[in-house]
């Protein structure tokens, strides 16, 4: 598609009367990306650059208000306005230090799934990014999951190698994923013989001579009969 929306978290804190405050102010916001055009990388991380902070700049307006005014078909089945969630966590750790207390956060992973694919980054305070993907087990299992975040690895080390290379000559699948879908599942690509009607009926007379071949007026002729 060329316009791909992707639901985000956002901290929800532009004031600063809301710095020191105690509360949850997270909101969610839906960014849209714009594919149109085949553009390079390089320009399409421009146009999500130029969308985002739109976005950005209205993270208040709540998202169930969002959702009345867009007013999608609804069902129980998905989200109503994006299936897959990018949350990017990039806030130092919380520390708390009290004289003869020891405290550490103790992570914690639910049993159920939000969204149809959640990718959650956070930084390392060694630099770079870690993350990982959650997936409803009532649309993928862990084979498929792993392959998306193996493509999605992939994808990144292509567009940093050439930044300019249009998004659709990305190449995302591996040698053998390219031999498979081209050869094995292809098949051998090797071209029917010529033949007439007359030959291929023959043929068919042999492969299943007592399969019934015409009907008509209460009468059914095999193939072997009407040969």
């Amino acid at each position: 598609g060329t316009d791909v929306p992707i639901g985000s978290v956002v901290a929800g804190r532009v004031d600063e009367a809301l710095d020191d405050l105690v509360g949850m102010f997270v909101n969610t916001l839906v960014l849209r990306t714009d594919t149109g055009g085949d553009p390079g990388f390089r320009e399409l991380v421009g146009r999500v650059r130029e969308v985002d902070l739109a976005a950005y700049a209205h993270q208040d307006l709540p998202f169930e208000r969002l959702v009345e005014i867009v007013n999608p078909a609804r069902s129980m089945a998905r989200h109503p306005l994006f299936q897959v969630m990018l949350a990017f966590q990039n806030n130092p750790p919380a520390v708390l230090e009290l004289d003869g207390l020891s405290v550490a956060v103790e992570p914690f992973t639910p049993a159920t799934a939000k969204f149809d694919l959640q990718l959650t980054l956070a930084e390392r305070p060694s630099g770079g990014l870690e993350g990982g993907l959650e997936f409803s087990l009532d649309l993928f299992d862990r084979q498929t999951a792993g392959d998306i975040v193996t493509r999605f690895h992939r994808l990144l080390e292509s567009v940093v190698a050439a930044p300019d290379i249009p998004i659709g000559q990305i190449e995302i699948l591996t040698p053998a994923e390219r031999r498979t879908i081209l050869g094995d599942w292809a098949g051998t690509g090797a071209e029917p013989a010529p033949s007439t009607i007359v030959e291929r009926f023959e043929a068919q007379v042999a492969r299943s001579p007592h399969a019934v071949a015409v009907v008509g007026s209460g009468v059914a002729l095999s193939y072997a009969e009407l040969d």
